[in-house]
């Protein structure tokens, strides 16, 4: 219907409206009796009232609107207009008795009227949209869906969904725990029980997609919640917490679907706000690998500490352009840097620290995914020890107050070329903190949900190629966090430094890989098993089957943060014999071209450096091994 026929409709029926209403006003004012002298001016009175309503229903655009998806705030304008209206009909009523003294119109008329006009206009507006909803539902093929949470917003999000002209998604009901909400109705979509009932009216009512609408529900709460809708294996979506509510515009867009880290999350971080301040409002901050997953969110947490420069450091030239963009756009008053550096690079990484002189540095630039580094240890070792090793000892030269250094849950008991690396990389920085004036920590924590390289992504890339998934083993655990959490917390710990500690994040309860894929398929909307696949092909070499935060002998200190505890560090070598350790890989790297037996040479080597490193060696690893062990070379007693 195009839109000047569908305001000359509404006009026309307004007409008939307030044409019976005055005439009902008539037949009341008079009893009915309809005497020609009464009735004289009846049709003038009509014809007032006409002018007079359809005048303010124009000024207040009352044949603007939309009746199809009108709301209450529609209502109460037309209310508001029609109550506008009496005042002004009884000035013109005035002013004509006043100009030709015969012309009488009872004033009480147009109050009587009033209610009437005001139950047709109206009324007609709501039996049309009212009946609109009830055909469109019945005739519509859209997504049925089901919102649980009959509060404030599960109804905005009804009524948005309802208000959508393209209808593609249809409210069929409500679930609340509520008593007093149950079988009642808000915007004419029932209550239909409460959490226990989800599954069988998913059933019932042929439900395609559930929306979890409670945002300021307790995690515990929501997570109880996800769980039981999981059984009915199709899509859940949900709004997202209150604080991201309130920064955006529409319910509908911010509805997103469930992920696992609504699954794995734990309370919010308690940060100790005053003390961080302390710590980075005002300073200079650089961030190495700025454009990773933990580095750009260090940079963003940064950020809203008012630092006085942000120092940008990486690699990759499109993240940190990325993340630069990002931090110009969310903090224009921060002033930031992007600087294109290779952390293995002294002299570039001592150029940027010289030239700005930043007061913290978080290093987070590393290598970190298991199979690629266990099969190019010489990398891992290039980036994780010389280049740890080159920016430690440049914050050392220029007097940086604090160096944080990101580390990893695979330096205890490293199984790993990975894990070795960050053990010796942990280890350096807690040496030199005993002849520096720098304060020198290392923070270390599990896996982080949804960063480059995590298990996540990969899972869900399987998913939508139809799977099968694949899991290394089916006991397989790991820790998790998400990536804002684990930057907070590393914040947080350097702001508590007081030099040589290896802070241990709280992990909370390991999580069982297969139940991670488990959680993605039917998040998904498929069944493992049944609609997708899980294959179990074996841990890679270097796995471990479960991680270990800290090893036997460390120990843990708990701190004033309940969710941050200190480690022993275990035992450390000198600072000279660490240097020699690691002067020793460097000369393998440069002496040993043959890269099998380079690669073997440094594993032995690590393994003097951190006695616990199990390292593993195939069958022709281990031959090589043999024959290195057996001929004596430059570095066999390095750290004897």
């Amino acid at each position: 219907m195009g839109r000047w026929l569908r305001r000359i409709i509404w006009i026309g029926y307004d007409i008939s409206i307030i044409l019976s209403a005055v005439a009902l006003a008539y037949g009341l004012r008079f009893d009915f009796s309809w005497d020609p002298s009464d009735m004289k001016y009846m049709p003038l009175a009509v014809i007032l009232s006409i002018i007079i309503l359809l005048t303010v229903y124009s000024f207040a655009h009352v044949y603007r609107k939309l009746w199809r998806y009108a709301s209450v705030h529609e209502l109460l304008v037309l209310g508001g207009a029609t109550t506008l209206a009496i005042p002004f009909l009884y000035i013109c009523s005035h002013i004509l008795h006043s100009l030709i003294g015969r012309i009488v119109i009872p004033r009480s008329i147009f109050l009587i009227a009033y209610p009437f006009v005001l139950m047709g206009v109206g009324g007609g507006r709501l039996i049309w949209r009212v009946a609109a909803d009830i055909v469109s539902n019945r005739m519509e093929k859209g997504i049925r869906v089901l919102i649980v949470g009959a509060g404030q917003a599960g109804v905005m999000v009804a009524k948005e969904l309802r208000n959508q002209p393209t209808g593609r998604r249809i409210p069929v009901g409500f679930i609340d725990d509520d008593p007093a909400k149950l079988h009642m109705e808000l915007l004419g979509v029932p209550v239909l029980g409460c959490r226990n009932d989800i599954p069988s009216a998913v059933k019932r009512y042929g439900i395609d997609e559930i929306i979890v609408a409670i945002p300021s529900a307790p995690l515990k709460e929501i997570q109880s919640i996800i769980s039981i809708c999981r059984q009915c294996h199709i899509r859940i979506r949900m709004l997202p917490d209150l604080k991201t509510i309130l920064a955006g515009s529409s319910m509908i867009r911010l509805i997103r679907d469930v992920r696992v880290e609504d699954l794995l999350r734990r309370d919010p971080v308690n940060l100790d706000v005053d003390g961080i301040a302390r710590f980075l409002t005002g300073k200079r901050v650089l961030v190495t690998g700025a454009g990773g997953s933990i580095g750009s969110e260090l940079c963003r947490q940064v950020a809203a500490f008012d630092a006085e420069l942000l120092i940008l450091v990486g690699h990759g030239e499109h993240s940190i352009y990325s993340i630069d963009r990002e931090l110009k756009s969310l903090f224009p008053h921060i002033q930031t840097v992007s600087c294109i550096a290779d952390i293995q690079d002294r002299k570039r990484i001592e150029e940027v620290v010289s030239h700005y002189r930043p007061e913290v540095i978080f290093h987070a630039a590393a290598h970190k995914h298991v199979p690629l580094m266990e099969m190019n240890p010489t990398e891992a070792v290039k980036n994780n020890v010389f280049g740890t090793v080159n920016v430690a000892d440049i914050a050392h030269d220029y007097h940086v107050e604090r160096f944080v250094m990101i580390s990893t849950d695979k330096a205890v008991n490293p199984t790993n070329v990975l894990g070795a690396t960050k053990r010796v990389a942990e280890m350096y920085v807690q040496a030199l903190n005993g002849k520096s004036r720098t304060i020198f920590v290392s923070v270390r924590f599990g896996n982080v949900l949804g960063s480059r390289g995590s298990v996540i992504p990969l899972f869900q890339e399987q998913i939508e190629n139809g799977g099968p998934v694949t899991v290394t083993h089916p006991d397989m655990t790991r820790y998790f966090m998400t990536i804002p959490e684990a930057a907070q917390l590393v914040i947080q710990a350097g702001a508590m430094a007081r030099g040589g500690e290896v802070f241990l994040l709280d992990m909370g309860k390991p999580v069982r890989i297969v139940e991670l894929a488990e959680d993605l398929i039917r998040l998904s909307g498929y069944q493992p098993g049944k609609d997708i696949e899980i294959d179990f092909v074996g841990i890679r070499p270097g796995e471990k089957l479960h991680e270990e935060m800290l090893t036997h002998d460390e120990g843990a200190h708990v701190t004033k943060h309940d969710r941050i505890y200190i480690g022993g560090g275990g035992d450390v070598p000198s600072y000279k014999k660490l240097v020699a350790g690691i002067e020793s890989l460097s000369r393998i790297l440069e002496e040993e071209r043959d890269l099998p037996v380079q690669s073997v040479k440094i594993k032995l080597a690590l393994q003097r450096l951190v006695p616990n490193y199990q390292a593993y060696l195939d069958d022709e690893q281990q031959q090589i091994a043999d024959t290195v062990q057996r001929v004596p070379w430059s570095d066999s007693r390095v750290l004897s």
